[in-house]
């Protein structure tokens, strides 16, 4: 069964496409079966069903039960490998 991850960035559209892409390439080659969708960080609280983590590239101002990711370093390139790394460990480990 697949997971869904949700990425999340002030408007939903810029930074979380081109974080989305590299997450799930990165998921794809370590066996991983996993979806995505993307929202703003506005409508974030009512979004979050059925998402197994949510990786946002702004602060996330509210108190989710799922996981939340920083996914920053994916854009800036510092640190991309670590946000990778633990985004594949946090779905691994809800398997």
């Amino acid at each position: 069964m697949s997971q869904t991850i949700l990425f999340v960035c002030a408007t939903g559209i810029a930074t979380s496409t081109a974080v989305a892409e590299k997450v799930m390439e990165y998921c794809k080659e370590q066996g991983l079966d996993v979806n995505y969708s993307q929202t703003n960080v506005a409508s974030l609280p009512s979004n979050t069903e059925g998402a197994a983590i949510v990786v946002s590239t702004t602060k996330v101002p509210y108190e989710l039960d799922i996981p939340v990711v920083n996914g920053l370093p994916i854009i800036t390139g510092i640190g991309e490998d670590k946000v990778l790394e633990k985004i594949v460990s946090i779905l691994k480990a809800q398997k």
